[in-house]
């Protein structure tokens, strides 16, 4: 009588049968995967098309200190200017044209140059920022002007491209963009002797220089200024350069 095999011996038999039939069968698609054809013909290339658009958005950051030896008196006295400040603001609002919102509000300690074990804090400092921003150039630097006289000093002063002057500036930009890179390819494909080409891959990307910024200090805070209630003074955009880039590849064929 023939010896019965092991159930353990049998499982590993079938088991290394199994990896061999997989192993078999998966070997030609390997085979075949790694004898592809190199691509040949294609050719990369691409191109820019830009544009300067003048900047229509407007951001100016107001922002009040105070300081004293208690945190709370300083924090009420910046609330009461920041108060007061966005009421008066508030008359002015129009969407899309001037709107307004709060900035950072910060307390921090001052201390002794010398400090003295557990005396060392003097006092305390303040600061609270309130930002108009918008489309209205002229009303904001007027509001700007009169804020300016309750407290308030201007800060920073941001120029930009509101986000629909950028996508219409974008989508023009792009359609050049598009179109100097199929010309390209048209071109390059009949000097090097093919008929015409196809599109393998191709990307679009794009964007804009940063905003115009102008930092705080004494001169910006004076022009921004008025000298009367109902007077300040103006403000004017510098441009943005919007630009688009098209990479990509393309099949060079005989016809």
């Amino acid at each position: 009588m023939r010896p019965s095999t092991p159930r353990r011996t049998r499982s590993r038999l079938t088991l290394a049968i199994s990896l061999a039939a997989t192993l078999a069968a998966t070997l030609p698609v390997a085979a075949s995967a790694q004898m592809l054809p190199v691509p040949q013909n294609v050719l990369q290339l691409s191109a820019e098309a830009s544009a300067e658009v003048l900047q229509d958005l407007l951001t100016v950051t107001l922002a009040v200190t105070r300081e004293g030896v208690d945190a709370t008196s300083v924090q009420s006295q910046l609330r009461q200017t920041l108060d007061a400040a966005l009421t008066e603001a508030r008359k002015a609002v129009r969407p899309g044209q001037l709107e307004l919102r709060t900035g950072s509000f910060s307390l921090y300690p001052r201390y002794a140059v010398k400090p003295v074990a557990g005396n060392s804090i003097t006092g305390w400092q303040g600061r609270a920022e309130l930002q108009l921003e918008g489309r209205d150039i002229a009303a904001i630097g007027a509001l700007a002007g009169k804020l300016g006289g309750g407290g308030l000093v201007v800060s920073r002063v941001q120029f930009g491209l509101s986000r629909e002057a950028r996508e219409a500036a974008e989508a023009e930009v792009a359609s050049r963009a598009i179109g100097r890179f199929k010309g390209r390819a048209e071109t390059y494909a009949k000097q090097f002797g093919f008929g015409s080409y196809s599109l393998r891959e191709v990307a679009v990307g794009g964007g804009d220089l940063a905003p115009q910024m102008l930092q705080s200090g004494p001169r910006v805070a004076r022009a921004m200024a008025a000298p009367g209630a109902d007077e300040s003074q103006p403000l004017e955009a510098g441009k943005a350069v919007v630009s688009v880039t098209v990479s990509g590849s393309i099949q060079l064929s005989p016809r």
